[in-house]
This record gives structure tokens, C-alpha cells and sequence, in this order.
């Protein structure tokens, strides 16, 4: 790293993680005074942190994760007043000296830190009995995140972790040190974490009930130590195989504090809401059904537009415009005069059968919905050429990072969906079924759910578009049997339900089905149309039959070579399965324990793939509903945080 950059004394913003920079950090960076933001993490610096580091008094980030740091954590790191991030973690760092290797004491003066980062290092404390080496982060009122794990801290799990900060502290991470004794009843105080790491220890006793105090605790990692007794009465999740009770919804029992006449007069107020929303709601029905039906009426136009405008955002409808094409139309990319963004403009081909019921199918599922997870429709488009010719199309925003195919199966792999993209494109299409199936004003089926239909946009968030066969039903019915229109066959081959193949109307549990298809696609990379998948064989089954014993031959070798570049090589056996290939002398073994596997393999594919397999049960009622789904896939982004706060961390084993 050249010291030419403290020439630069403006910068106030420097970002160089994740290339391979070298040599030392130089003492010439504390001349950049301004500086705010410094992230060096994931490189191969070396040497000390340099003590002039301390006159940038304006920062209020600071990473240096993931290099070859050592020497002291420097005491005069407490002087940052206005620092909100300190992440030295996966260094050789020690503590204030040779002798005391311990967090310095000047960190308590940071008033505003909310993240604290000193994993994989080589702190440590010195006596058996000491409990001084959490002591001076108490003062940091303000702390969220604590991860100290990885080090060679002993002794018991001190009381004063009780003095951290309760009102704020969310994740703490102390695995993989030499903690021994009880866990700290005290730990119970911490009321607002949702996160705790104690894995990997030496604690044994029993669960101390104070832990039920933890109201918002979501993941609870304390495997690999000495544990005894019972669990707490306090836990709570419905989890049967522990006993465990249901947790309560807050606010689902009534006020006891409301007296009889109070809870009268809101009955009585309740009721005379309902009568009057029936009323309206009958007077606006029997309004609507008087309206004489109409092919373009009824769709709502956010924007006027003329012929001459679309022909001239697309230069004509010139090939070079042209993005995309499907069943009833083609898609071209043009941009609308006085309009700052992109648009897509889906043209229909109408002397295709069908298309010009797809275009009123899709106009009437798409005027009244709006999600984040939903292409946005700008106006519907119904005129003629300069031919006469009749003319429709659809005007969307345009989505600049393509489709979910495109990037599935692009044949340059350069640039590949991250484990944590597809988790996300996972949780974004699963928010748009839900919406669309439970909370619309008249519920949608899309009927089409595959990944050319998935476009992402320019911060890779996922939107569910093409309703051209959806399905709309009776908001009231308790079956999604009674669809008001559909057009041909439903579906596409391999992502239709079975169900469908044999005339079965559309529902929610078809689009369930499909949804699972595209996770399986998603996360192993095989389209459910691959040509080894014949003769009864199908990904479901594919997926199915390898799940738990060879999970690592299934995955999307893309995702296993981003797991490898980002967190040390499995245990055990799995280490033979990467790409999806065994060593050589390897061939016979098939089982992989599950407690051996990478941890993003167990707490994230692995579940997000069962998921996808309860989408797929061959009976329709059996299906998980996309409510459960979404709660599930959320739960797993929580334990993919916790996995990616500890990776790139290799074992620091107990002197």
C-alpha cells in the first residue's frame, strides 16, 4: 500500500477490501483528517496498526478484517469518539501488551460503538478467575454486535456480562474459546439479544432459567461443551421433539384493564363498522355490475401515451431494442421522452390465438396490485398503428439486471448469484406469491412462475412479472378452483403441477408447486427440463433421494466455490464432495454426517432445499402454504447472519 496516499488529504471515504494488497499499513494514512470510512478487510497487509491511525479523529468505521495484522490492539483505538464500527477480526493481533493480552481498557470510551469485531485473534486472559477481559466494554451503551469468539479466553463466563449493554446488544459471540464453569445467570439480562454464540467451550451445569428472560432470542448456538440438566420452562417455539409450548403473539390477549362498559361501547362500535363496510360493499357491487362490460375500461391508465411515443422510445421497434420474447408478444427496451428511467414495453402479438386475452388477463391482475416484489406496470396500451392495425402493449419499469435465467444459466460463469442473492431471490418471489395469494383485494394466481419470469433490478431484488395466464378467483371462496379466466394450458412444462396435466383448475398450490421447482433450479443449477432427467426421474426426485446424504454432489457448484473463497475448507469427509466430485479412493462413500457439513451448507442450503421439497408433495392440501414458507426462509437469513458474522475464522486451539 503506497504512503502516497496521505497526499490525498480530502478523502473522507476509502473502500479496499477483497483485493491483495501487501506490505504494511503507512504511517502517512494519518494525514487524511477527514477521513470517515476506512475498510482494508480481505487483503494481505501485515505488520502493526499504525499509531498515526489515530489522528483520522473523524472516523467512525474501521475495518481491517481478514489480514496479517499483528502486534498490539492499540490502546490509543479508544480515542475514537465518534467510531460506530471497530472490526479487526482473522488477524494475529494481541492485547494491550506481551503480558496482558487482553481488550484494552481505553475501549470503554467509546460511547457510540455499535459494532464491535475481535475474532480469531490472540487475546486472551491471563488467570483462571478473571473476569476483566469483557469488563471494559461495558461502558458502551450503545453496542450491538460483540463478536469475541475464536480466541483464548478462560476462565468462567463473567457476571459482568450482565453490565453490557441490555437495552441494545443484539448478537454476542464468545464460541470457540476456553470459557468454563456455568453459563452466568446474569446472561438473562441481555433482554434484547436475538443472537447468542457459546459453542466450542468448556461450560457445563445447567441452562440458567434466566435465559426464558431473553423475549427476542431467535438462534441459541451452545453445542460442542459440557451442558447438563434441563431446559428452561421459560423457551418457548412449539418445537414437539423438545416439549416445547407455543410462543405467544404479544398483544393477542384482551386488555384485562378495560372494564365491562368500555369493552360494550367498542362492540357496539365494531359492529355498526361492519354493518356499514357491508353495506357499502354491496351498494358498490350491485354499481359495478350495472357497468356494461368493456375490453379496456376497466384497466386503470397511470400514464397517457400515444402509438408515435412507444414507436419513438424504441427507435421503431428495432431489433437492437428488442430484449426478450415469450409466448404472445416481444419485449423491447426503450426510453420514454421526459422520463428519466428505462421502461420495458411488452408488444403483443396479436395475430397469435390468445394474445389479446392475455393482454385484458394481465391488465386486470395487474391494476390494482402493488409490491415491492411485483414489476411495476406504468400504463396498459390499447390504439392502432400507422398501419390501422390494432395494437397492444404493456409498459413496465425496466428491470437493468435481467432475469433470474439469465443468470442461472448464462454460459460465461464469470459472475455468478451469491448464496446470499439466491437466499434473497428465494425470500423476495416468496413475498410476492404471498401477496398476491392472501392479501389482494381480489387474490391472483400467477400460473407461470418460472426464472425468465423473475427480473432483477439494479440492487438484485427480485420481481415476480409476465401475468399473461393468471388466474383471478373469488376473494371469497374457499377454494381457488373459481377462477374467472385463464387462458390455454396452464403453466409451463417442468414447472407446472402435476395436477395440471390432468385438467386441474388453477390454484394456489399449483404456484406452490412451481415455487418449489425454482428453488431446486436455484440452488443446484439444474433446469427441471435437463435431459438426465427422463423416464420418471425429475430434479424433485433428484434433490429427494441426495438431500442428507450427499447434499454437496447436488449444489450449484457456483455457490460451493463462492463458500470456499469465503469460509475454511469443510471437516471430515465433506472436503471430498466439493464441485460435486469425489477424490480419488473416494467413490464408494455416500454419507456425509450432518454435524461434519460447512456451516452454510447445514443452516442455510440445506433447509431452504427442504423447503423446496415440502412445495413439491404430490398432494396438492399437503403442500406448505407460502405464509409458512416465508416465516421459514426469514428464520434462515437470521442463521446465515450469525454463519457470516464467524467465516473465514479457522480454529484457534486452547494452549
Amino acid at each position: 500500500m503506497s504512503p502516497h496516499i496521505g497526499n490525498l488529504s480530502f478523502l473522507r471515504f476509502i473502500n479496499l477490501r477483497n483485493n491483495s494488497l501487501s506490505g504494511k499499513i503507512p504511517q502517512q494514512i494519518g494525514h487524511l483528517f477527514r477521513l470517515q470510512h476506512l475498510n482494508l478487510s480481505d487483503n494481505i497487509l501485515e505488520g502493526v496498526i499504525p499509531v498515526n491511525l489515530t489522528y483520522c479523529s473523524e472516523l467512525n468505521i474501521i475495518s481491517l478484517r481478514s489480514n496479517r495484522l499483528m502486534g498490539n490492539i492499540l490502546s490509543e483505538l479508544g480515542s475514537f469518539t465518534k467510531l460506530l464500527t471497530l472490526n479487526l477480526a482473522t488477524n494475529n493481533l494481541t492485547g494491550e501488551n506481551n503480558f496482558v493480552r487482553q481488550v484494552p481498557a481505553s475501549f470503554g470510551d467509546l460511547p457510540d460503538l455499535r459494532w464491535l469485531g475481535l475474532s480469531n485473534n490472540n487475546l486472551e486472559s491471563y488467570s483462571a478467575n478473571d473476569l476483566y477481559f469483557i469488563t471494559p466494554l461495558t461502558n458502551c451503551s450503545n453496542l450491538e454486535i460483540l463478536d469475541m469468539s475464536l480466541n483464548n479466553f478462560g476462565g468462567v463466563l463473567p457476571n459482568s456480562v450482565a453490565n453490557l449493554s441490555t437495552n441494545s446488544l443484539q448478537i454476542l459471540a464468545l464460541d470457540g474459546n476456553r470459557l468454563s464453569g456455568q453459563i452466568a445467570s446474569s446472561i438473562g439480562n441481555l433482554t434484547q439479544m436475538f443472537q447468542l454464540y457459546l459453542s466450542e467451550n468448556k461450560l457445563e451445569g445447567s441452562i440458567p432459567p434466566s435465559i426464558g428472560n431473553c423475549k427476542n432470542l431467535q438462534y441459541m448456538d451452545i453445542s460442542d461443551n459440557s451442558l447438563s440438566g434441563d431446559i428452561p420452562p421459560q423457551l418457548c417455539g412449539g418445537v414437539s421433539e423438545f416439549q416445547l409450548p407455543a410462543c405467544p403473539i404479544k398483544g393477542s390477549e384482551p386488555r384485562k384493564i378495560l372494564g365491562r362498559k368500555q369493552k360494550l361501547i367498542i362492540a357496539l362500535v365494531v359492529g355498526c363498522l361492519i354493518l356499514l363496510s357491508f353495506l357499502l360493499a354491496l351498494y358498490w357491487r350491485r354499481k359495478q355490475e350495472k357497468k356494461p362490460p368493456s375490453a379496456v375500461s376497466s384497466i386503470n391508465f397511470l400514464s397517457k401515451v400515444s402509438y408515435e411515443t412507444l414507436h419513438q422510445a424504441t427507435s421503431g421497434f428495432i431489433p437492437n431494442a428488442l430484449i426478450g420474447s415469450g409466448s404472445f408478444g416481444s419485449v423491447y427496451k426503450g426510453i420514454l421522452e421526459n422520463e428519466e428511467n428505462s421502461v420495458a414495453i411488452k408488444v403483443f402479438n396479436l395475430q397469435q390465438k390468445g394474445a389479446s386475452k392475455s393482454f385484458m388477463v394481465e391488465c386486470d391482475a395487474l391494476r390494482n396490485i402493488r409490491h415491492r416484489n411485483l414489476v411495476q406496470i406504468l400504463t396498459c396500451f390499447s390504439s392502432t398503428d400507422y398501419n390501422g392495425n390494432e395494437f397492444k402493449a404493456l409498459v413496465f419499469k425496466y428491470m437493468s439486471d435481467g432475469s433470474l435465467e439469465q443468470w442461472l444459466h448464462r454460459e460465461n460463469q464469470s459472475r455468478s448469484l451469491s448464496l446470499h442473492q439466491r437466499l434473497n431471490i428465494a425470500v423476495d418471489v416468496a413475498s410476492a406469491l404471498y401477496y398476491l395469494h392472501d392479501h389482494c383485494e381480489q387474490p391472483i394466481i400467477h400460473c407461470d412462475l418460472k426464472p425468465s419470469n423473475i427480473l432483477l433490478d439494479d440492487d438484485m431484488n427480485a420481481h415476480v412479472g409476465d401475468f399473461g395466464l393468471a388466474s383471478l378467483i373469488s376473494a371469497t371462496a374457499d377454494s381457488s378452483l373459481n377462477q374467472s379466466s385463464t387462458v390455454g394450458i396452464t403453466g409451463t412444462i417442468g414447472y407446472a403441477a402435476p395436477e395440471y396435466a390432468i385438467g386441474g383448475e388453477p390454484s394456489r398450490q399449483g404456484d406452490i408447486y412451481s415455487y418449489g421447482i425454482l428453488v431446486l433450479e436455484m440452488f443446484t443449477g439444474r433446469r427441471p427440463t435437463d435431459e438426465m432427467f427422463k423416464d420418471g426421474f425429475n430434479l424433485h426426485n433428484f434433490v429427494k433421494m441426495a438431500i442428507h446424504e450427499r447434499t454437496m454432489q447436488i449444489v450449484d457448484p457456483a455457490i460451493l466455490a463462492a463458500i470456499e473463497e469465503k469460509a475454511p475448507a469443510a471437516k471430515g469427509k465433506e472436503a471430498n464432495y466439493i464441485n460435486g466430485e469425489t477424490e480419488a479412493g473416494e467413490e464408494n462413500i455416500n454419507y456425509v454426517n450432518i454435524s461434519e457439513m460447512n456451516p452454510f451448507v447445514r443452516k442455510c442450503i440445506l433447509p431452504v432445499l427442504e423447503i423446496g421439497l415440502a412445495c413439491l408433495e404430490k398432494s396438492p392440501k399437503r403442500r406448505v402454504k407460502m405464509q409458512n414458507v416465508t416465516g421459514e426462509l426469514h428464520r434462515i437469513q437470521n442463521a446465515l447472519i450469525g454463519v457470516e458474522i464467524r467465516r473465514e475464522r479457522p480454529k484457534i486451539r486452547a494452549k
